[in-house]
Parts: C-alpha cells; structure tokens; sequence
C-alpha cells in the first residue's frame, strides 16, 4: 500500500523552517534557573508523598560511553575506563535513590521506569544487578510497569540483555540512526546491520515488547536512495516502534558536532524529503505516525493509547503511563514533580559534592504557574494527539479560550490559511501537512519563546 505524502512547497520549508523548541516540557529547559534549590525539590517531594496512591515515573541518567559519536547532543561522559569511572558513580547513584526515598515514604509504586544516556549498557552485568538491587529496596513496581532500557548494539550483548529481561525489563530501543555506511563512517558510529539485527533477534526471543529503533535525518551524506535503503532494512526487522528524529545540528552548544562537514548536511527541503520518504515507507509497512516522531504498530501499545487519549509526553518521550510525577536520577537528571521541573548538576563533580554532603544534588529548577499549566497541556495537547480540546480546556481552568488566547489564535490563522491546521469554536484539529509543522502550531502558545529568540547564537533546533 502506496500513502500520499502531505504536499510540501519549497516556499512552506523557507518560511517555516526556523528554530523551535521540541517541547519535552513546557516552559522548556531554558527557562530553569537556580533559584530553584535542593529545599524547593524536598518541598515538591514532600506534596508529591501526600498523593501515595498515584504511581511514580523514575527516569536514571547512566552518563558514560566507550566515545562520543559526532551528532549526539545528549549528556555524556566519554571514557574507556569502565568500573573506575562506574563504581563511584553508582555510589553516588545509589546514596540518591535513598535520598529521595526518604523523601517519599508513602509514594514508592513505579509505573513507569526508564534507564538512559550514555549507554546504560555501559555497566557490566554485575553493575545491573547491583542498580536494580539497590532501587528495589526502596521502590516497587506496578502492576505492568512499562520497564525500559535505552542500548547500543554495539556494545550490548546477549549476557546483558539476558540479566536485564530477569529482572523485569520489558521494553528495548535501540541507536541505530542510519545503515549507510558513508553516513555511520562521518557520524563516528560504524554499526553493522548483522549487530542491530542480532540484537534485536535475541529481545524479540527474550520476550521484550515494544522494541524500538531511533533512526535521525538530516545527517551527513544521506540522500534518498541511501536512507530508502536504510528504512527497508529496519522494516524488515519488523520493530514494534520507530522513532524518527530530525537531527539537530547546534554545533557552538555541541562542539563535538564541529566534527562534521556541514556542507554535507541534507537542509531544508532536502531534509525534509527524508522525512517524507520515512513517513510514505512506514504507513505504506503499516505502521501508525505517533505524535510528532514515532511510528508503532497498530498492536503496539502507543498506537492503543493514542486511539484511547491517554498518550502523554514527558523528558523520556512518548509514554503510555499515568504517572505524572517523575523522578530524574543521576547526573543530569531532569523530573517533573508537583507542578515542577527539576535538573541534577550536570558536573560530575558538582553531583557528587552534594551526594556526599547528604543532599539532593539539585543544580536547578522552574515552579509552573497557572499560565504554564494551562498552555503545557495545549502544546500536550498538540503533541500528542494533534488536537485541542478547547472547550474541555475552558472547563478546567475557568477561561475563555478564545479571549485567552487571542494573539496565540491570530498567529495559529496564519498556519490554518496554509492548510495545517483547523480551527473551530470547540477544538483546534492538526492536518497531515501540520502533522509536519506540529512544532511550528505548538510555538504559537509559547510566552516564553521570543526572549528565547533573541540569542545570538539558536539554542533550539530547526523545525524542519
């Protein structure tokens, strides 16, 4: 099966094709600032216990890799030297979840548990173990938790994947970002399909559910043919999810990113023709688009709770899960607890001092106001399902949507006269050509974005 793409005009990139926020959180991560103290966090914390009966979310930050790959702009720690660098980090690591467990006396059921970096399988097998033991003296899962593991095939083996799925992991993604040699050799990632395809062969017989793979466009030397062939191949392998995720080219925040050639960078139209041709081969294999990057099955669990309106999105993606506070641990970490943000120090150093001190090691932070909540659950909204319900909306907060939001509406005109989106008395729909430009509508409700702007240098990514 054949699905048209949305039709794009080269005039429609040009105009809208700027730097945006992917909005993880609404106020982004830009706005949180140190006033925000370990005190506050304990406060939140303490609000959070009193609501024992609502599952938490806890996301850990494993910081470290072998090396750095040239497009990542994730929070990493590059170094060869495996348990000298893992043993004290997880001395700390452990002393935090105690911590915070302590804050948390009444509140210790998890629905949703997620491990990230980094490479989490960075940590030996022992290592596993030894993290697992160590939260679960002090935290239990829910009933069908969603337990999940971000892995690089690299350096993942089946020892590994074996000891995580006995301890109750049961979603895997996988890092593979593009099979085009030329590409993998310029991003320094050389990743054999036989790897990938191993790895995923060895979860599907161990029982993982929603497997996914994280490919990126935009990146060096891709060009149709190439990244045609590269969506093939990970069709073939028949993951459960995909996500598809544009590359962010922010070279004087990731100097690691000076590595690449930027005149071998796929830009705007080009760009998103990768885009276009990931969607065309997905829905045509008969996956469902999801929100503004992921691809599941209709079977998958994000497809279900998209059909359902319980898809939610958080500082670890899409999620399934009805656990609103989340807790971020380790280096780097960010939650969302209580009507706040909250980020772990992202020095070393600086984590560790406060660990070893006896405090939250919180290096910053924003407390949402009632304008926050209500434009993050419009940009939720958007994100997740690609609609507004304006009149639930009015309901909730005791506004008039239309009174409230009039200059936010005369700019989302602007995008509704291109044919991305619809706009009624009741509801504000997405088409699939803003599907394309969801970013574009969700930046009309952002208060916060035109101070954002007027940096010198982008701190956001481009939206195409």
């Amino acid at each position: 099966m054949t699905v048209a793409p949305p039709r794009v005009t080269p005039e429609l990139v040009a105009h809208y094709d700027r730097p945006g926020p992917r909005y993880t959180s609404y106020p982004t991560a830009i706005e949180f600032n140190a006033s925000f103290t370990a005190d506050a966090y304990g406060k939140r914390l303490a609000d959070a216990d009193a609501r024992a009966l609502t599952p938490l979310s806890v996301y850990t930050h494993i910081p470290f890799c072998a090396e750095r790959c040239n497009f990542c702009a994730c929070h990493v720690i590059a170094s060869p030297l495996g348990a000298r660098v893992t043993e004290p980090y997880l001395a700390h690591l452990f002393r935090e979840i105690e911590l915070v467990a302590g804050a948390l006396p009444h509140r210790r059921t998890v629905a949703q548990y997620h491990w990230g970096g980094g490479t989490p399988t960075y940590l030996s097998v022992p290592e596993i173990h030894a993290l697992l033991d160590q939260f679960e003296r002090f935290f239990t899962f829910a009933p069908g938790a969603e337990i999940a593991i971000e892995v690089d095939p690299r350096v993942t083996t089946a020892e590994q994947l074996r000891a995580l799925r006995s301890r109750g992991f049961n979603r895997l993604s996988l890092g593979v970002q593009d099979l085009n040699p030329e590409t993998q050799e310029s991003i320094g990632r050389v990743q054999p399909p036989a790897v990938t395809a191993a790895t995923i062969e060895e979860a599907q017989r161990l029982g993982f559910r929603g497997i996914n793979i994280d490919l990126i466009y935009g990146l060096p030397h891709q060009r149709l043919a190439s990244f045609g062939a590269t969506l093939d191949s990970v069709i073939a392998l028949s993951p459960d999810r995909l996500a598809i995720y544009s590359f962010a080219f922010l070279p004087w925040l990731k100097g690691n990113q000076k590595r690449l050639g930027e005149e071998v960078l796929p830009v705007g139209d080009a760009k998103i023709a990768l885009l276009l041709l990931a969607r065309e081969k997905l829905l045509g294999a008969g996956y469902r688009a999801i929100g503004m990057d992921h691809f599941a099955k209709p079977d998958d669990e994000l497809s279900v709770a998209l059909d359902q309106g319980r898809l939610k999105r958080n500082f670890m993606g899409y999620s399934v899960q009805d656990a609103p506070d989340m807790i971020g641990l380790g280096v780097s970490a960010i939650g969302q607890v209580s009507g706040a943000y909250v980020q772990n120090h992202k020095k070393l150093s600086d984590y560790y001092a406060d660990l070893d001190a006896g405090r939250l090691p919180v290096e910053r932070g924003y407390a949402l106001s009632a304008d926050d909540r209500l434009r993050s659950d419009v940009i939720q909204s958007l994100m997740c399902a690609f609609t507004v319900d304006t009149a639930a909306l009015e309901n909730r907060y005791g506004v008039s949507f239309r009174r409230y939001f009039a200059p936010e509406l005369r700019d989302l005109s602007a995008l509704a006269a291109e044919g991305m989106a619809e706009i009624t008395p009741e509801r504000i729909s997405v088409t699939p050509l803003g599907q394309l430009f969801v970013r574009n509508l969700a930046m009309c409700f952002d208060r916060y974005l035109a101070a954002a702007q007027q940096s010198a240098k982008p701190r956001f990514s481009r939206t195409v």
